[in-house]
């Protein structure tokens, strides 16, 4: 048997194989000490406070 081209991916098959590859927006939380919203587990870029403590400075 002769060798035979692959056939082309349609757009439907080829969404399907991508379909995990989409951005996700980043998760973000309230800050309890000055409500502005910031990333999960991360000290707020507002205030500078991790867990109820001041971490960083803050203008």
């Amino acid at each position: 048997m002769p060798p035979l081209p692959k056939r082309r991916t349609s757009r439907a098959r080829q969404g399907e194989r991508r379909q995990h590859l989409h951005i996700t927006p980043p998760h973000l939380v309230e800050c309890p000490h000055c409500h502005e919203m910031r990333p999960a587990h991360q000290v707020c870029p507002n205030c500078g406070t991790y867990k109820g403590e001041q971490v960083l400075k803050t203008k």
